[in-house]
């Protein structure tokens, strides 16, 4: 049977019967596309899916880790749901505040006067796709399931922090934590995924929820599946009749009556697929594909309205020295290579020059930029550091301005020209290469340069590996850094690897030059990434230890920070002071080195719907494949 053949029924009984025992593993080569024809494009909208190829098509349990599922095949998008939503953007007026959606939850956390205690009040209303109320049994069964089941994916995190859960009626549910913890609701809390609340009164009557394939997955949200290809490259959800009762509903009627969702497709097939309609909706393109389908089609857009097009997201790329290793032990190191560093020459080998430059440890994405980058302005161009020799000022707030000077003959008006809109783009500015400066820091530490190469104090030449991944924009920054610092008397050679993440996890790796952190982004709160940083966290050389800290940071100073942010509420203001507190500790030390924002080429077509995010109206973050893109379908409509 083809796949064309294949899309045969209206419900998930039609995929049920076409794959199967629903154990059907997809097969390798370019994603194909349902019959298109069979569905109205103004009710219709397709989305890219940046999954590669899904090895289990079939499985829709997304409480079992290792499944080899799709995740971002809609899956996660349009049927789970959880009890809030932080969006890396401003998230909708009148439905989000301060990012915060209250999903299932009716307001938000409650805790105790020293958070070991948590109260959620449930919406009420909601329904299951098979028409069984959602109520705080669901959350009850969820958090005890997976606390005694190991290989679901909160197991860890439920059994740690969770004494007990009970519900003292319908809509209420009351968390006794193992300790105090105000951040506790981050685990019901989606950036990009989160806790999804299982049905109980599906998986109560299943003999080993690990084995359970969940096909067809009954949903929480307001789609339900349609049908799905057996080799794994497309899925399509149907909007519920019943839609307004779910929590999404309430926010607002998602416009859509079906979403296809397509993976597996090259870089240069979505920009195909685009231009011929059969995609609305790319989650990410190379910066060179962007500038050339912006130009040639005036219904495509991206997140700036011209150069650069792409959206800042809440990651932070930076260069990560392994602070275990001896090399990149004095901070006096880590600033002078810092400082041989030219901003310029990474954006344009990167990012083609559409890169959003970050000199501090915090995205410059959603609200940061109000909270963090504009506000410590003065602070950074006034900022001195004392050389040994010299006493330097690194900082220079005009690096933006030249980038967009840099683009400007090429693209012309598409790039901006007022400062705000350039700092907006291009970010807030980035450290002066200075070289001299450098020389004087490796010089302080008891470097030496002998035949243009730098000794260690030790006698022994300052070489070391730069990991970069084997290809895109982050491999060509890294390349071009390795190169920089190779210019300039050091010996880095850039080492392409296939797993940097498994590598970088365990500490084995000198200079890694990937993210380090990750922000909710549309709230001013650090804790996402700051919370691993803590001392306690960090591990014995080669042993893993949790993400985002990856450059094995430990100074009781910045546990101080830490725990001061874990005393307060997570909507305190206090959490920007704090949060700022942070950034000059960093500063100071550079335990890694901030660079740029991990912009994403996110594109989408006017051509069949409009009203897309933008960062005019950025309500949503772009990207397809994280959860609180659902909200997009709320706001999008028809074109006439």
């Amino acid at each position: 049977m083809d796949r064309r053949s294949f899309l045969i029924g209206t419900t998930a009984v039609g995929a049920l019967m076409a794959a199967g025992n629903g154990l059907a593993y997809a097969q390798d080569g370019e994603g194909a596309a349902p019959d298109l024809g069979k569905f109205p494009r103004n009710e219709t909208v397709i989305v890219h899916n940046p999954e590669g190829v899904i090895r289990n098509p079939a499985w829709f349990n997304p409480w079992v880790v290792g499944s080899g599922a799709g995740t971002s095949n809609g899956l996660h998008q349009l049927t789970t749901d959880t009890l809030w939503f932080i969006d890396p953007d401003a998230g909708i007026e009148g439905a989000s505040t301060n990012a915060v959606y209250n999903s299932l939850a009716d307001g938000l956390w409650e805790y105790n006067d020293d958070f070991s205690e948590m109260t959620v009040k449930l919406k009420q209303g909601i329904l299951w796709s098979d028409g069984v109320e959602f109520t705080s049994a669901d959350v009850v069964y969820t958090v005890e399931t997976q606390k005694a089941t190991p290989g679901t994916p909160y197991n860890g995190a439920f059994t740690a922090q969770v004494a007990s859960v009970e519900a003292p009626d319908d809509y209420t549910v009351h968390f006794k934590l193992n300790a105090p913890n105000s951040r506790f609701h981050a685990l019901f809390s989606v950036r990009w995924t989160a806790a999804w609340i299982m049905p109980k009164h599906v998986f109560e009557k299943v003999d080993d929820i690990l084995t359970f394939e969940n096909n067809p997955p009954v949903s929480l949200g307001p789609y339900t599946l349609h049908s799905f290809d057996p080799n794994g490259t497309w899925y399509i959800w149907e909007k519920r009749a019943d839609w307004d009762k779910t929590a999404m509903g309430m926010v607002a009627e998602p416009k859509p009556k079906y979403v296809i969702y397509r993976n597996n497709i090259s870089t240069d097939n979505r920009l195909i697929e685009m231009r011929n309609g059969n995609l609305d909706m790319v989650h990410d393109l190379t910066p060179e594909g962007t500038f050339s389908i912006t130009k040639e089609d005036p219904n495509v857009q991206g997140w700036f309205a011209g150069f650069p097009y792409a959206h800042p997201d809440p990651t932070l790329v930076m260069a990560i020295p392994n602070l275990q290793n001896p090399k990149f032990q004095d901070k006096r190191v880590r600033w002078a290579l810092a400082m041989m560093l030219d901003a310029r020459s990474m954006s344009m080998a990167s990012y083609r020059g559409a890169a959003t430059l970050s000199a501090i440890s915090v995205p410059p994405t959603g609200t940061h930029p109000r909270d963090y980058h504009a506000p410590m302005q003065d602070f950074l161009i006034n900022y001195e550091i004392d050389t040994g020799t010299s006493k330097v000022k690194p900082y220079d707030p005009t690096i933006g301005m030249q980038i967009a000077d840099m683009v400007r003959p090429q693209f012309g008006d598409a790039v901006p020209s007022e400062e705000a809109a350039i700092r907006n783009a291009f970010g807030y500015g980035w450290w002066k290469q200075n070289i001299p400066a450098a020389e004087e820091l490796l010089t302080a530490a008891g470097f030496n340069k002998v035949g243009g190469q730098w000794m260690m104090p030790d006698g022994q030449p300052f070489a070391f590996e730069v990991m970069v991944p084997q290809e895109g924009v982050v491999n060509r920054l890294g390349v071009i850094i390795a190169q920089t610092w190779a210019q300039n008397g050091i010996q880095a050679t850039a080492q392409v690897d296939s797993d940097t993440w498994g590598r970088q996890r365990v500490g084995d790796y000198e200079v890694n030059i990937a993210w380090a952190v990750e922000t909710w982004g549309g709230h001013p709160d650090l804790s996402f990434f700051l919370d691993s940083y803590h001392s306690a966290y960090v591990a014995e050389p080669g042993a893993s230890q949790p993400d985002r800290n990856w450059m094995r940071w430990s100074d009781p100073r910045l546990d101080a920070i830490i725990e001061k942010i874990r005393g307060i509420d997570f909507n305190d203001p206090k959490g920007i002071e704090y949060g700022q507190e942070f950034v000059k500790l960093h500063l100071e030390e550079m335990p890694n080195i901030p660079i740029m924002a991990y912009n994403v080429f996110s594109i989408q077509s006017n051509q069949f719907w409009t009203g897309w995010p933008d960062a005019e109206n950025n309500y949503a973050n772009p990207v397809t494949n994280w959860s609180n893109g659902r909200y997009i379908f709320t706001q999008i409509t028809p074109v006439a």
